[in-house]
């Protein structure tokens, strides 16, 4: 049965994105940061995207971005720009520090990479990257829930 088949599919990949965001809790340690902060950091070097929009893309919550920003924002690793589309939605832009601090991270992230990727074929990694790809389209439809 298909059903169960997903089922299992979707517990595997909960798993393993706790998984995943414990390692990067650990490769951002060194700067700082944890996961969920390096994810905005990252998004915040594209320095045109608001906090609605950062949330969007990460699929977070705008609130729980919006604490992020605030934080990051107060110890100098980010900072707000007017946003010419929007009077009040401010751009989110990575400071020096934070590119610093990024950096880090990226570094530390590329070996790991590296590390765990060796064990697969790009093949395998491409087949998995697009399963999930179709799945997360499906939910963001909305048309995942039968009719």
């Amino acid at each position: 049965m298909e059903g169960d088949a997903f089922s299992a599919f979707a517990i595997t990949a909960l798993r393993l994105a706790g998984h995943l965001t414990a390692a990067g809790d650990q490769l951002a340690k060194p700067a700082g940061q944890t996961s969920a902060r390096w994810q905005v950091l990252a998004a915040a070097r594209r320095s045109d995207m608001s906090v609605a929009q950062i949330a969007r893309t990460l699929g977070l919550a705008r609130q729980g971005v919006q604490r992020l920003a605030d934080v990051l924002e107060g110890e100098g690793l980010i900072a707000y720009a007017d946003n010419p589309q929007h009077q009040r939605a401010k751009l989110v832009r990575l400071t020096a520090e934070g590119a610093a601090r990024l950096g880090v991270i990226e570094i530390a992230q590329a070996g790991w990479a590296d590390g765990l990727g060796a064990a697969f074929t790009s093949a395998e990694l491409d087949a998995a990257r697009a399963v999930m790809a179709r799945v997360m389209e499906m939910l963001e439809g909305g048309g995942a829930f039968g009719s």
